[in-house]
């Protein structure tokens, strides 16, 4: 496998007024370090409103303009500046956006997925190309001419990761592509998200579902508050969790009814106060002074990155 893209200690903030002229400024995003590769799929698995869908509006240089980023962002070694970010997007980075509502109502599916096209032989080509990628996905040539209302949820996704594919792309992020799906439809997602990785791509596959997470990825990175506090493999999320390291993840994994349900207490805090410390301290079991004041640092322990003074051992 070779990498693909890679992040380095990305923070987002976004400049807001409260209380007339007053500002202030609102963090999203610290410090966040990940790679992805080909032929992988990473999941970045976190709650709603941890910052997952930020990031993939960080990668694809479409964040709003008040947005402040910092950090670094290479694609297959190379910077990604804004302008790159332009030029790939799209083309070798595809985005398969969270909601079936991004297709245009008032588009026939085969115009939206080949777009504006001025010249004809060009047209003729990504035309044919449409057609082989939709045949791939069973989607036949009636739905070329529907619109998006008389599409199922599973036909819908399907026009979505086949319009990604257009542009042979070496990237495809995934944000959210199974909520409100039906059970058939949700595997018949995961299985085309698995054979596009298989064919080579690299994927980050967006999502709050711990399920879908493990049984597509081969990694998943885990999100609390805007940081990522543990990337590990995918197959660690087996057995009791023991070889999961980070407080937070190993809760996660034992409160799935399949496990020992083992629930704790606690909600993330706001974005408005955020900790001092470590980000999970205020709930997690093993704290100690330390965390309440010190950041700690990514680390790498065997195959797992993790953010935490005091990691777990296995059989804990």
């Amino acid at each position: 496998m070779s990498k693909l893209l890679e992040v380095d200690k990305l923070s987002i903030s976004f400049s807001q007024y409260v209380k007339g002229l007053e500002q202030r400024e609102l963090k999203v995003i610290s410090d966040l370090t990940m790679d992805v590769n080909d032929h992988e799929i990473l999941a970045v698995l976190g709650s709603s409103g941890s910052g997952k869908s930020l990031l993939a509006h960080a990668i694809l240089g479409i964040l709003p303009l008040n947005a402040k980023v910092s950090g670094s962002m290479k694609y297959k070694g190379e910077e990604l500046t804004e302008e790159l970010k332009e030029e790939l997007r799209g083309k070798k980075i595809s985005f398969i956006p969270q909601s079936v509502n991004n297709l245009n109502p008032l588009m026939k599916v085969k115009e939206q997925a080949i777009g504006y096209i001025e010249d004809e032989s060009e047209k003729e080509k990504i035309q044919k190309k449409q057609r082989e990628i939709f045949k791939q996905y069973d989607l036949s040539e009636e739905v070329d001419e529907m619109y998006p209302f008389q599409l199922s949820g599973g036909m819908a996704r399907k026009v979505l990761i086949s319009t990604a594919l257009l542009n042979d792309p070496e990237i495809i992020i995934a944000d959210e592509p199974t909520p409100g799906l039906d059970e058939k439809s949700v595997e018949e997602t995961i299985n085309n998200l698995v054979e596009l990785k298989e064919n080579g791509i690299g994927m980050i596959l967006i999502t709050h579902d711990i399920y879908t997470a493990i049984n597509t990825s081969d990694r998943i990175a885990i999100l609390y508050l805007g940081y990522v506090i543990e990337i590990t493999e995918t197959k660690n999320f087996s057995g009791h969790g023991e070889n999961l390291l980070h407080p937070y993840t190993r809760s996660l994994y034992q409160a799935l009814p399949e496990n020992d349900f083992k629930l704790t207490e606690g909600h993330q805090p706001s974005y408005l106060n955020i900790p001092k410390g470590c980000p999970y301290h205020e709930n997690c079991p093993n704290k100690t002074d330390k965390c309440d004041n010190i950041l700690p640092e990514l680390k790498t322990i065997g195959n797992t990155i993790v953010r935490c003074f005091n990691p777990l051992d296995g059989g804990d």
